[in-house]
């Protein structure tokens, strides 16, 4: 499709502030956690339903995203995204209970895993391919944006407003953004409409809800171990009958030969693992701030400045560090140091100085945006040009669904140490948290066996693909 150069920048301003809504909103409800637990009378910390249904409906939804702009076009599915995206927002500001909200939420995610794919395709097709590169360079920028203000802007509109603004920011931006999406988002359809793989969709979708939902289970949803291990049977099952399924399909959801491909198995099993460890960090942090620590919304959102701040100046040294050592050394060593990062705050203690709390955030940000630079690229860096698609909403989904898996089996540890430490005291949360942080450090660390098995030679570095989640 020909377009205008004027057109073409226009476009690429509209994908990415899609994308800075995405990743804002993914960031911007962790330091809102406790006030909204306040109001809505639950305990901050059986909130995690409100993260992991957000996260989990995206998780579900990318692999279907591309068919679904393909089959009714790209200016109405990204216009149809932002509507759904403002309308959830409304809905969670309007929540009076934890169930309206996490519904709300789930509204969100469904417009939310819309954008950036979508907008990713509609530049992949209008844009020039010596262009590309440079237009989704552009476009990951709000990634990183998105991160560093979210946390601080949370706590400074629950702290000076309330959390009801959270959601309400969205609304002028989202109206906006329909109104762009009219005048500047093409119409993009495939010619040749593939089949949907909806059997295996289904199998997928389930098996993911229903893994996530035994781990929300254990703490936010007060199943019974019976309960919480049916869960699990079926989610384990669906997913094993969904590789079965795409093993006999011509034209599977995702073709089990990308598994074939050593790079891409190891970087998504390393993911999911390493991500599972590290990806509940964001919403622990301002908890363990707010409820241990007795830090204001505002405070413990400037505090997680410096993770952002460091993964930004991290990303310069990322590729000239992977170069030389090469991708297994890196992640081997950086995923251990990310893992011992995260169990260093097992030691956080309100009576230390904010300096020394400040230097654990610097470091746990490096390490951490090193990570994500050095996974990503490894698991597409083998990809030719047919499966790039494929792969890399594959591992989109990973991302996310590591997400919501980290935060829900973080908050079923943490709930496992209130048990055991006790809720009677400020003191005994802190140790629980202490103990969940320890726990959850030593997880990632364990990860690092994973990356062992990666070629020891790879060492190029592919340009990054923006991440759907906004955690860079």
């Amino acid at each position: 499709m020909s377009t205008t150069f004027s057109t073409r920048k226009s476009l690429l301003w509209l994908v990415a502030v899609g994308f800075f809504m995405q990743t804002l909103d993914a960031t911007i409800i962790n330091t809102a956690l406790p006030a909204m637990a306040a109001s809505l009378g639950e305990s901050p910390l059986r909130m995690q339903s409100v993260v992991v249904a957000y996260s989990l409906t995206m998780a579900m939804l990318i692999p279907a995203s591309g068919w679904i702009a393909d089959r009714f076009g790209t200016r109405r599915v990204f216009f149809a995204a932002i509507v759904l995206f403002v309308i959830g927002s409304v809905a969670c500001a309007l929540s009076r209970g934890i169930g309206p909200l996490v519904a709300a939420r789930v509204l969100q995610g469904m417009g939310g895993a819309l954008l950036l794919p979508v907008g990713r395709l509609a530049l992949l097709r209008t844009v020039p391919r010596a262009e590309f590169l440079a237009a989704m360079s552009f476009v990951a920028i709000p990634g990183l944006i998105g991160p560093l203000l979210g946390p601080t802007l949370g706590g400074w509109l629950v702290q000076y407003a309330s959390w009801h603004w959270i959601f309400l920011i969205n609304v002028p931006v989202g109206l906006a953004g329909c109104i762009a999406t009219l005048r500047l988002m093409p119409d993009l359809r495939a010619v040749l409409q593939r089949p949907f793989d909806g059997a295996g969709y289904a199998m997928l979708a389930f098996g993911m809800v229903a893994i996530s939902l035994a781990l929300d289970g254990v703490s936010g949803l007060g199943l019974r171990e019976a309960g919480v291990l049916l869960l699990l049977v079926f989610g384990f099952a669906s997913i094993t009958a969904y590789w079965l399924h795409a093993l006999r399909r011509t034209d599977p959801l995702f073709d089990p030969s990308l598994f074939g491909i050593p790079t891409l198995s190891i970087g998504l099993l390393g993911n999911l693992f390493s991500r599972l460890g590290s990806g509940c960090m964001p919403f622990l942090i301002p908890l363990l701030l707010q409820v241990s620590m007795g830090y204001t919304p505002l405070r413990a959102g400037l505090m997680m400045l410096p993770i952002a701040l460091a993964g930004v100046a991290m990303k310069r040294v990322a590729t000239p560090l992977i170069t030389r050592f090469g991708y297994r050394r890196v992640l081997v060593v950086n995923t251990s140091l990310v893992g011992l990062t995260m169990a260093s705050f097992g030691l956080a203690a309100p009576e230390q100085p904010v300096a020394l709390h400040i230097l654990q955030l610097v470091a746990f940000g490096a390490v951490n945006s090193l990570q994500f630079t050095a996974m990503n690229t490894v698991t597409l860096r083998d990809l030719d040009q047919d499966m790039a698609s494929s792969g890399n909403s594959l591992l989109s989904m990973v991302q996310m669904l590591a997400m919501s898996l980290g935060v829900a089996a973080a908050s079923a540890v943490l709930a496992g140490y209130g048990e055991v430490f006790g809720h009677a005291s400020t003191l005994a949360t802190l140790h629980a948290f202490q103990a969940t942080f320890a726990s959850m450090g030593l997880i990632t660390v364990a990860s690092a066996l994973i990356f062992w098995h990666l070629p020891p030679h790879a060492r190029a570095v592919q340009p990054e693909q923006p991440e759907v989640s906004g955690q860079h």
